[in-house]
């Protein structure tokens, strides 16, 4: 039955290819790289394949470059920031390993880039057929594989089970909606799970879940991105930003689609209701806004809200920048964009609304700011990682919606790094409630440091697990 399933699964991945294509040409449009290394998509390479990154060297220029190829695989973007942290540990581990980095996306090849030393390599994870997969791991001949926090794919995990392959879900999150879907999905996520040779979570509930899936849980090691260092230039640049604001900055941290109107309507909802204007019905996020009767009346003024606080929007993903700047610029906003101000700074000149139209710079704009409202947590979308911008020592208000990340959110109420509210419009008054009053902003500040570096070492942990799957390895065993 087992086979008939994975056979039936490998038919519709098949069927689906020409709507893959399909999506990679749309995709490229607004980003270049989903056109670039295609039939990598399709586990086809060319013979003898270097590395695409030019500057790098064939592995016999890098002395003790000859150990094992180490497969890691990170699908985004987060996933390869994730996976950099995990990466340092693992090449101290296991010296002289080579890598294989795989990705799902532009914005996470792109960053996985700066990780790959001389005679790693970097490719596009196949599409999840069974041919494709095959001829990825006949390609590459990795003797490890590792698949960051979420990444199970059934073809996959078979080829690698029929090789041989030791394949191991590390850092290892699985959320109850999740959950629920795979569970609906018994008859191939069972499998799936229980093929993986061990599983690394990140806290016991999600170990709970997984083992409910069949997964071999081997530890719970805690999550890698606490282990995250932020770039010492970037919150030096972003405190001398701080500084040099004549308000305090309040900053919307990785906002997804729809967000940013829903922020915009409740500014402009609470502005109008204390003026006793009408209140427009026009957002399609007016359900998770407060209705007129429940407007907190006493503790923010619209003067507190537009006039006494810098606005610090940073979007998710890139390819909605310029979409964000243009509803910004529609509702009569004032903007400065980081890509136009350079080095410099923001510019002199007063605006409402500092527009964060870059990457990898989340350092730089939650050392800038004195509080954060938390994306995605304010729609029914999970939330996203609060890890760095505690880091950075910037408290965060997140509303209900964070069972992506729902550990460090809890852990970070509980050390009053974080503060949980049930609405946008109650969030945009606690926010600039707390960036207003400096006592309690550098209270907070010290207990997010605090929060931050109070849970970390998982990497380490989990980079000395992984390498036990290496220690049958000839040339494992034979160092000195």
């Amino acid at each position: 039955m087992q086979r008939l399933t994975l056979w039936l699964y490998g038919l519709l991945t098949w069927l689906a290819i020409p709507l893959l294509r399909a999506k990679l040409r749309r995709r490229a449009r607004a980003e270049p790289a989903y056109g670039q290394w295609v039939p990598e998509r399709f586990g086809h390479y060319p013979p003898h394949d270097p590395p695409h990154d030019p500057r790098l060297a064939p592995p016999a220029s890098r002395p003790g470059a000859a150990g094992p190829l180490v497969w890691l695989h990170a699908v985004s973007l987060g996933e390869t920031r994730t996976a950099a942290l995990l990466l340092a540990e693992l090449r101290a581990a296991i010296p002289g390993m080579r890598l294989l980095l795989t990705h799902g996306t532009a914005t996470g090849r792109a960053a996985g880039q700066a990780l790959l030393q001389a005679g790693d390599q970097q490719a596009w994870l196949p599409w999840d057929t069974p041919g494709a997969t095959r001829r990825f791991l006949a390609h590459f001949q990795p003797r490890l594989g590792i698949l960051m926090e979420t990444e199970v794919w059934p073809q996959l995990v078979a080829a690698c089970r029929a090789q041989g392959l030791p394949l191991v879900l590390a850092n290892a999150r699985l959320n109850a909606k999740s959950h629920a879907g795979a569970q609906r999905l018994a008859w191939l996520a069972r499998p799936a799970y229980a093929g993986l040779t061990a599983v690394l979570a990140q806290t016991e509930a999600d170990a709970q879940r997984l083992r409910a899936l069949g997964a071999p849980v081997a530890g719970v090691l805690g999550n890698v991105k606490f282990d995250l260092q932020p770039s010492a230039a970037q919150q030096a640049q972003g405190r001398a930003w701080r500084a040099a604001s004549a308000r305090p900055v309040v900053l919307l941290a990785s906002t997804r689609e729809g967000e940013e109107a829903m922020w915009l309507q409740v500014l402009q909802v609470l502005q109008d209701f204390r003026s006793n204007q009408p209140i427009p019905h026009a957002s399609p996020w007016d359900a998770a806004i407060k209705n007129e009767a429940d407007l907190p009346r006493a503790e923010a003024s619209p003067q507190t809200l537009w006039s006494q606080v810098q606005w610090l929007l940073v979007p998710r993903h890139p390819q909605r920048f310029d979409e964000v700047a243009a509803l910004c610029q529609r509702a009569g906003l004032r903007l400065a964009r980081r890509s136009q101000w350079g080095e410099q700074g923001p510019p002199a000149q007063a605006v409402d609304v500092w527009l964060g139209d870059s990457l990898g710079e989340m350092a730089l704009y939650g050392s800038a700011a004195h509080v954060a409202l938390l994306g995605g947590s304010f729609a029914p979308l999970g939330g996203q990682n609060l890890i760095e911008l505690a880091a950075c020592g910037c408290p965060v208000v997140m509303g209900p919606h964070t069972f992506n990340f729902a550990q460090a959110a809890e852990l970070a109420l509980a050390a009053s790094a974080a503060q949980r509210v049930p609405d946008l419009a109650t969030g945009l008054q606690t926010a600039c409630s707390l960036a207003l009053d400096a006592t309690r902003q550098q209270q907070a500040s010290a207990c997010s440091l605090a929060f931050a570096q109070a849970h970390r070492g998982a990497a380490r942990a989990m980079a000395q697990a992984l390498a036990q799957w290496l220690q049958a390895d000839p040339w494992f065993s034979a160092r000195p």
